[in-house]
């Protein structure tokens, strides 16, 4: 019914009730002239009463009087209290509630190219018009499914995390690998980069696997690494005691070495005897991105005890996981800073392994390792940074069941093809 159509409409009734009272006031003093007289009485009491419900209903025409959820205004229509309306819209009976909006994940872009415009349950999810609550698909979560949700929770074996949180590598000199001043220095964990606003940075999730599993939900075992066996070395000769460089060979496997970390420090002082006296530690982390934390290592101010001190340390790291090293230690041109030279000869650390990471601030009471940290590294330099580098990449590799076997992701176990055994599958039991 359109507004001009109404207001002529109620004036309509107003006008007939007005005259057909006149009229019934008229006949009632002359009702007992005729029976006819008295029917037509009857009568126009029916028709008044019917006019005065019309005129009444007139008076209170919003739909479902707004539901108490809203004010009714001109020409019966209902201005709804917020968060309230009819069908996802504004107005209405007000019988229905809205459901919070966020930035859409998916939608149609404006006229003028813009895309992620504010949308209820952010286009992921249906809102549940009596509660005002979103019902999310699955995959997203939270008040307007504003986030997405990691899948199986991680499977109990990692944690999820916003996008803007994840890390470039597994310990810090992946990043900083010592290739320029910029990228020197030490620290401890991954890489993660400032970055400017992206609409998904803190919406978006991945899980974060714990040590020992993988995959998109962390469901599945990784398997022990190991070198390949029947890998074929190039310029190998098991007669000769050195590598091309000079370098010395692995213990029965002729010109075959190992994998070469070369940790630097400097003074900041350019006086390496600052360091006599102090603590510090070893982070290692194995292929199954296990760490692990030596015991305290004290810096005495002969390097070759030094050299040592850091060998022992790390061959005492629980379950063999560094089962053989060779240290040196000696001091650079102009003695400002030491280099460290930790060669992985061991069995268990064949090929590439994850850089050393060198604790070094101070840990007191209730922390462990109980170190007094090296506190006078230098940290800012254009030209010389401590740091941590692969200065031999070494002759083996490391692959997850040493490419010889298969890893059955439910218990994290090698089943090593035929005529292979070993945790990594790294011993002929038959040549072909």
């Amino acid at each position: 019914m359109s507004p001009r159509y109404s207001k002529s409409r109620k004036i309509q009734n107003f006008q007939g009730f007005f005259l057909l009272s006149s009229l019934l006031k008229t006949l009632l003093s002359q009702r007992h002239s005729s029976p006819f007289i008295l029917h037509i009485v009857n009568v126009m009491k029916i028709l008044i009463g019917t006019l005065a419900l019309l005129i009444g209903s007139s008076h209170a025409a919003c739909p479902n009087q707004c539901s108490g959820h809203g004010t009714c205004g001109v020409d019966e229509v209902c201005t709804c209290f917020p968060g309230w309306g009819t069908g996802g819209d504004a107005g209405g009976d007000c019988s229905d509630r809205f459901c919070p909006h966020e930035l859409a994940w998916a939608d149609f872009p404006s006229r003028g190219g813009n895309r992620h415009k504010y949308a209820e349950c952010a286009n992921m999810g249906e809102c549940d018009r009596k509660l005002g609550q979103c019902e999310c698909f699955d995959g997203y979560e939270g008040k307007a499914c504003a986030r997405q949700s990691c899948p199986n929770h991680c499977s109990g074996h990692g944690t999820c995390e916003y996008m803007k949180d994840l890390q470039f590598g597994i310990v810090y000199n992946e990043y900083y690998d010592g290739s320029s001043p910029a990228l020197s220095g030490l620290g401890a964990g991954g890489m993660k980069f400032a970055q400017d606003y992206v609409w998904d940075s803190d919406r978006a999730r991945l899980c974060v696997c714990d040590a020992g599993w993988t995959g998109l939900s962390c469901e599945e075992r990784m398997c022990p690494y190991g070198n390949d066996v029947m890998d074929v070395i190039p310029g190998f000769d098991e007669y000769a005691t050195t590598d091309s460089n000079g370098i010395p060979g692995l213990a029965g496997y002729g010109n075959e070495v190992g994998q070469i970390q070369t940790v630097t420090l400097y003074d900041a002082e350019d006086d390496i005897s600052n360091f006599v006296g102090q603590t510090f530690a070893l982070k290692f982390t194995s292929k199954l991105n296990e760490t692990f934390v030596t015991q305290p290592i004290m810096w005495d101010s002969d390097l070759d005890v030094v050299a040592e001190y850091i060998e022992a340390a790390l061959e005492k790291l629980p379950n063999r996981v560094v089962d053989d090293v060779v240290v040196s230690a000696e001091s650079s041109s102009g003695a400002t800073g030491v280099v460290i030279n930790v060669s992985f000869i061991g069995r268990f650390v064949q090929g590439r392994q994850h850089k050393l990471e060198v604790v070094t601030d101070r840990c007191e009471v209730g922390c462990t390792p109980r170190i007094t940290g090296l506190a006078n590294l230098r940290s800012f330099s254009d030209t010389t940074l401590s740091t941590v580098e692969i200065t031999t990449v070494g002759s083996h590799q490391s692959h997850e069941c040493g490419r010889r076997g298969k890893c059955d992701r439910k218990k994290g176990v090698c089943e090593c093809f035929t005529g292979f055994i070993g945790a990594a599958c790294g011993t002929i039991t038959a040549l072909a």
